[in-house]
């Protein structure tokens, strides 16, 4: 059937156009005849507004009607994609969508240099949409406060001694930054989770996953490992004692030897006993250094004896989850706190006391003050919740850097 269409201009136009065909492919065939975008279009009928997703034939469009083409206003058209300055959302996202899409060169800008926004603005999910648009808002927001504060900076009079002090904080912080955008780029990997250091092991016939650590002076096993290795009975409670470092172990005593297979030989080793749930078995420097052992990084392997046994240290795959907790664990005995001082401390002394730190030792909790709970904001500042902020504080005793590196390899 043929539809006549009157422009706002009174241009009249004939279009052949099919009964069942959609208002908004009509108002495409206007877009090739008018050059007026679909979206700035406004089509009446009999004095009615038609909307895009009618049929022609359903609101009574029939062989030679006429429809009137109303372009809206450009005020009306800016409108709809207005984005609010106070958080950055788009006021009408559905025609900022639309408005993006239909721009091919922008599309494939933002592809390029955003491409989360850009597959936002392509998917349906408007929410994502506006909380990706509130985010980069955010971020903009906190780039100019910088900025506006390095200007004011700038403009303070040089013989103020606190505005000195600010321009000597700032500088620093951007020297700061510089150094972690340069790591980012050329050491990335530095941000990543390591691999601590296991390979398979039998004790006394057992297998276990040991954790090799040459930071520990001692080789540990906990009391639940002893007991399933059949060690237990062995345990000599004359060599108690407490190890504190990151948190605190009671030590049993001591295990003076037992047989441990490596490869396909067999060795002797001692053992310190540790109340340590969650830490089953670390081969220490003691050992290490008994059997002459070798931490092969290039080949990625333990040689023991000289190099007569090569065993591969695990892949992380391979490492069951639940022992990962070790590695927080070992810490305590790579302190060489009380694992150290039971070892060496009176031997042959029945029921040695308790072991304290030496001077000058780590304790368990780091100071809780002002200083702290500035360091607390600033990684809670970087996206991580407040909970595991603190709990990396505490086990890297208060050190900020090792505490993000954790963190961020977590």
């Amino acid at each position: 059937m043929k539809v006549t269409v009157m422009t706002g201009d009174e241009q009249i136009l004939t279009l052949d156009v099919d009964p069942d065909e959609s208002v908004e492919n009509l108002k495409a065939l206007l877009e090739v005849e008018t050059r007026v975008p679909l979206q700035q279009q406004l089509l009446h009928f009999n004095g009615k507004e038609i909307q895009n997703a009618e049929k022609l034939s359903a609101i009574g469009v029939q062989d030679g009607d006429l429809v009137m083409m109303l372009p809206t206003s450009e005020r009306s058209s800016q409108d709809n994609l207005r984005i609010n300055p106070a958080d950055g959302t788009a006021v009408n996202p559905q025609a900022f969508q639309q408005h993006i899409r239909g721009d091919s060169h922008l599309m494939a800008q933002l592809l390029q240099n955003d491409p989360q926004l850009a597959q936002a603005i392509l998917g349906d999910d408007t929410n994502e949409l506006q909380n990706i648009l509130r985010s980069r808002h955010q971020q903009k927001t906190e780039l100019k406060r910088k900025q506006e504060e390095e200007l004011a900076l700038l403009c303070a009079d040089p013989f103020d001694v606190e505005a000195q002090k600010k321009i000597e904080a700032a500088i620093r912080q951007k020297g700061i930054d510089e150094n972690w955008e340069a790591a980012l780029e050329h050491n990335p990997e530095s941000f990543a989770r390591v691999v601590m250091l296991y390979v398979d092991m039998e004790v006394n016939g057992v297998p276990l996953k040991a954790f090799v650590d040459s930071g520990a002076q001692s080789t540990i096993i906990s009391k639940s490992c002893a007991e399933r290795c059949g060690l237990l009975r062995l345990l000599d409670q004359r060599f108690r004692g407490v190890a504190v470092g990151v948190g605190q172990s009671e030590i049993l005593g001591r295990i003076h030897v037992a047989p441990i297979k490596i490869g396909h030989q067999f060795y002797h080793c001692s053992f310190t006993v540790l109340d340590a749930p969650n830490m089953e078995f670390l081969f220490g420097l003691d050992m290490l250094r008994k059997h002459q052992c070798m931490i092969d990084l290039k080949d990625n392997v333990l040689r023991v004896g000289g190099g007569e046994v090569s065993v591969p240290f695990l892949q992380e795959k391979d490492i069951p989850a639940h022992i990962h907790d070790e590695e927080k664990l070992s810490k305590l005995a790579s302190l060489g706190q009380a694992t150290g001082e039971s070892s060496r401390a009176r031997e042959g002394t029945p029921n040695a006391p308790q072991q304290t730190p030496p001077s000058g030792a780590p304790v368990a909790n780091p100071p809780q003050g002002g200083d702290f709970e500035a360091k607390v904001t600033k990684l809670v500042e970087l996206g991580f919740d407040r909970a595991s902020v603190i709990q990396a504080l505490k086990l890297f005793n208060g050190n900020e850097e090792q505490a993000a590196a954790f963190l961020f390899g977590g």
